[in-house]
């Protein structure tokens, strides 16, 4: 295993949030890496496949808001400055593939909860990642 230099670390704010990030702060403390942490808040829109004629805006802002302040609590805990933080609004497979190669991350580390069967078939974040970046991507098993 080479020694990186840029982690990128991909949480969703849930409890294992803490788990993945212990997991990639140890790497980066054994290789001298330093870690940059995002989170990916969906547009209301998709979770409604946005035909709703309502403006969700404020509720869109809400989320935004909650995320931010959760990802600086996490961000806090491990010792990752604010300047390495980020919150996008997207699709969260396809923007960690972005962010990571903007930062030019050798390394994605990010949760799974190791589904199979019709959950494997409907996708998952991790498998998208997986499967579309040309960095190294490390799974985190996480408990259900």
């Amino acid at each position: 295993m080479s020694d990186y230099q840029r982690i990128l670390v991909a949480i969703d704010l849930t409890e294992e949030a803490s788990e993945v990030l212990g997991r990639a702060k140890r790497l980066a403390d054994t290789s001298g890496a330093q870690l940059e942490l995002i989170h990916v808040v969906e547009p209301v829109g998709y979770a409604y496949g946005g035909d709703l004629p309502l403006d969700l805006s404020d509720l869109q802002q809400q989320l935004e808001d909650n995320a931010t302040a959760r990802l600086a609590e996490h961000g806090e805990a491990f010792g990752i400055g604010e300047a390495n933080r980020r919150i996008v609004v997207g699709r969260p497979g396809s923007e960690i593939k972005k962010q990571a190669e903007a930062l030019g991350a050798d390394l994605i580390v990010m949760g799974s909860h190791g589904r199979h069967g019709i959950q494997l078939l409907l996708g998952s974040t991790a498998n998208s990642v997986l499967h579309g970046t040309s960095c190294d991507v490390l799974a985190v098993r996480v408990k259900d």
